[in-house]
């Protein structure tokens, strides 16, 4: 009886063990597909490498209201980099720029008719508060007219690798706002578009061509012209922000936006222990299906939660590493006759869970390096490089990244790892008569055996 009930219960233990293993490796998997965000888009990227862990109609292109400023951003500091515009030009405000700054229904800080401002005090008002007055005096500055900055703001989408885009005007407002006087070329009543994965393109491209400018997005409070009648207090319109009302820890950017036709959006981004995500969502909504400044940032933050628990960087692949099978390639023409290879650097990505015992190294020679018998010539100088490494599943799926581009985030060289000095004409010309009469002797044995 007794052992009968061991048996069981020992039968039982194992089914549930097995039960355990199985689902032990895809928790984190599980975990991914919980995550769901309540948006018409949205996309959560790893900014090191651009690899994508979560999206959502990441294609559709949606309204991107005054994330649209990002652009505006972008060939600002692109401008002050090249030495075109200068962080203390002064500025002479147009008829436009007048009128739309006084919009009270708009975001803006009023600037006056008569009045000039330096480009830094309207970037901070543009990144800070998203003042839309004071983005449309940056685009003239930088192009002369909102109308010729349009042509430089598709130019430059197409430039960066972005697919799904449409820029109308600087500031992200409908056309309808500017009462007739939008940009040329433009429907009065259009807006600006982008896909959720172009929008977290132009992030990245933003902080990691000009890192500085989380500086001011990451400022949570300024006063405009401080000091002067026309003081204006700006509190950034990223709630997120520490110390603001839905403050996250590691947050320091980046845009907010927000239309009738766009709804209520956000890219973000965050860093803590040495990883940074960016995060982007779209029309977002709240539980009842309404959307609203909370909206935004509760979606925001189940995506940061969820990289931040689950993701850790890894190094799947070491510097130095070599393949096996492939350590060495076969050298004509040098002192030695073959030579070891090894990765220059490393490969390193954020991973959750086991998910890095899934990927395994495949190695690419490059064919213009080698002869057609796959050798390679002496001489050879270490470091040279022979191919490149990357990584692939070993369950078959894909490794997701923004594009192109950011695939190269897991390819490292490969490289000689000593060099190889070509041999003397004596030496080459032994090794060619040794070759010759080998071959003559084979030939010779080859036939005397054919006559037996």
């Amino acid at each position: 009886m007794n052992r009968l009930f061991n048996q069981k219960y020992f039968a039982s233990f194992l089914a549930l063990m097995m039960f355990f293993s199985l689902f032990a490796g895809s928790s984190q998997v599980e975990a991914a597909a919980d995550l769901e965000v309540s948006a018409d888009g949205a996309i959560l990227v790893d900014a090191d490498t651009g690899k994508v862990l979560y999206e959502k109609n990441a294609d559709s292109v949606l309204g991107i209201a005054s994330m649209t400023k990002m652009m505006t951003e972008y060939l600002l500091l692109e401008a002050i980099e090249s030495g075109k515009v200068k962080w203390d030009q002064e500025y002479a405000v147009s008829d436009l720029v007048y009128k739309i700054s006084q919009d009270g229904n708009l975001s803006n800080v009023p600037l006056r008719a008569d009045g000039k401002y330096l480009v830094r005090e309207l970037y901070e008002a543009m990144v800070i508060y998203s003042a839309n007055g004071t983005t449309i005096a940056l685009a003239e500055i930088i192009a002369g007219s909102e109308t010729n900055f349009v042509k430089m703001m598709n130019d430059k989408a197409k430039e960066l690798g972005i697919k799904d885009y449409k820029f109308v005007n600087s500031s992200g407002l409908n056309n309808a706002d500017y009462k007739g006087m939008h940009p040329e070329g433009t429907d009065a009543s259009d807006e600006n578009i982008m896909s959720p994965r172009g929008v977290a393109q132009l992030a990245l491209h933003l902080i990691t061509d000009f890192p500085d400018v989380l500086e001011t997005a990451s400022t949570p409070k300024k006063n405009f012209r401080e000091g002067t009648d026309d003081e204006i207090k700006m509190e950034n319109w990223n709630w997120m922000l520490p110390g603001l009302v839905y403050g996250y820890e590691g947050m320091d950017g980046l845009k907010t936006g927000t239309t009738d036709f766009a709804g209520y959006c956000f890219a973000g981004t965050a860093e803590r222990d040495g990883k940074r995500y960016i995060t982007v969502v779209q029309n977002a909504k709240d539980e009842s299906g309404s959307g609203n400044y909370k909206a935004r940032f509760d979606e925001t933050r189940k995506m940061l939660d969820y990289a931040f628990s689950n993701y850790t960087k890894e190094e799947i692949v070491p510097k130095h590493y070599q393949v096996k099978g492939q350590k060495t390639l076969p050298v004509i023409k040098g002192k030695e006759d073959q030579v070891k290879i090894y990765t220059k650097s490393a490969i390193e990505m954020v991973v959750t869970g086991d998910e890095k015992e899934n990927y395994q190294p495949v190695f690419v020679l490059d064919k213009k390096k080698v002869n057609k018998n796959g050798e390679l010539i002496a001489p050879i100088k270490k470091g040279d490089k022979v191919g490149y490494l990357t990584i692939e599943p070993k369950n078959g799926e894909n490794i997701t990244f923004l594009s192109e581009e950011y695939q190269k985030a897991i390819q490292v060289d490969v490289i000689a790892a000593e060099d190889v000095e070509k041999a003397n004409w004596f030496v080459l010309m032994m090794r060619g008569i040794g070759g010759f009469f080998g071959d003559l002797w084979g030939g010779i044995s080859s036939t005397v055996k054919g006559w037996f």
